[in-house]
């Protein structure tokens, strides 16, 4: 029986492979140390053991045991590896929750535009996405019932997902040394009926959804003066690529290479615009480094997002 509520549908397989490593790591302490204890008693000072004869050296036995100790942990390994690809391969029907972190707070926006601080709502038997950064320091994003724990890194996405199957409310914390009131840097995630998920969805709208608050960011900051999005303008004088259905697909760049479009191409694009320049065009788009901050660049994503059912 695990000592914590395995609350998410990978809790029990991850407490598993602790438990495997746990049993071999065990078994090849004990084969050892009981080695060692042996030849400390048998060899021991004033014994009758003939120390003058010269054992006979099999090599069978050392292969057998050094070999057997190896598959063991091979085997832990392919199966950690397993587990590992499942934990970074989130369904394709997955909830996406976007999580700010910043001392001493975890901010957390739905794609409908609800919002909140230190609590994060998600839907029982029902994969969830979290994308994660942070706006200061190095923070972790961890969920002892889920099994699952992340660094949440300035300056980039970071993704963890899980599938909550009990219903309840469980603690989130952060567990990396963040700074004076590291401590105070919890949270509660509540799981709910799909039902009751929806009536909380509902209650809690605030009026636009993301990529809508999105849009209007996009106006404000001048995208729109160069790229097409959706009914966003883009006829000024400036080349630039359209954002039409650009999310998710294939985009070739000027060093040859081709890369996907996703949350962090995205990002990377409206603050390091320069380093990933797309074939064709001209690297003549500013930096928006110290003019958005990191809520406003996941309305930005969100945005272009929902431009991907034009492709």
């Amino acid at each position: 029986m695990s000592l914590l509520p395995q609350a998410s549908r990978m809790a029990p397989r991850i407490d598993w492979l602790i438990i495997g490593l746990l049993i071999i790591s065990v078994a090849v302490l004990l084969l050892v140390f009981g080695l060692m204890l042996l030849y400390i008693v048998r060899y021991r000072h004033n014994s009758n053991i003939d120390r003058g004869k010269i054992a006979e050296k099999t090599w069978r036995l050392e292969i057998g045991w050094t070999a057997a100790t190896l598959l063991c942990f091979l085997g832990l390994f392919v199966w950690g590896a397993r587990l590992y690809a499942q934990l970074y391969r989130p369904p394709g029907n997955a909830l996406i929750v976007y999580v700010v972190g910043k001392q001493w707070m975890w901010k957390v926006e739905y794609p409908g535009g609800q919002r909140e601080i230190n609590s994060l709502h998600v839907p029982v038997n029902r994969p969830v996405e979290l994308l994660m950064t942070s706006e200061d320091v190095i923070h972790d994003f961890s969920v002892p019932a889920f099994r699952i724990k992340h660094d949440v890194l300035p300056g980039r996405y970071e993704m963890v997902w899980f599938t909550a199957d009990r219903p309840g409310t469980y603690r989130l914390y952060c567990t990396q040394l963040c700074g004076v009131d590291h401590s105070a840097m919890t949270g509660w995630v509540t799981v709910m009926a799909p039902a009751d998920y929806a009536r909380w969805l509902a209650a809690s709208r605030t009026g636009q959804t993301l990529a809508q608050q999105g849009q209007v960011l996009f106006m404000r900051f001048g995208c729109s003066g160069c790229h097409h999005a959706g009914l966003s303008g883009g006829g000024g004088t400036v080349r630039a690529p359209s954002l039409n259905g650009v999310f998710g697909s294939p985009v070739p760049l000027s060093d040859g290479s081709v890369v996907v479009a996703d949350e962090r191409y995205i990002r990377d694009s409206i603050l390091q615009p320069k380093t990933q320049i797309v074939a064709s065009y001209e690297p003549v788009m500013p930096s928006f480094k110290g003019q958005i901050d990191e809520a406003d660049i996941v309305k930005l994503v969100a945005f272009i997002k929902s431009l991907a059912g034009d492709r």
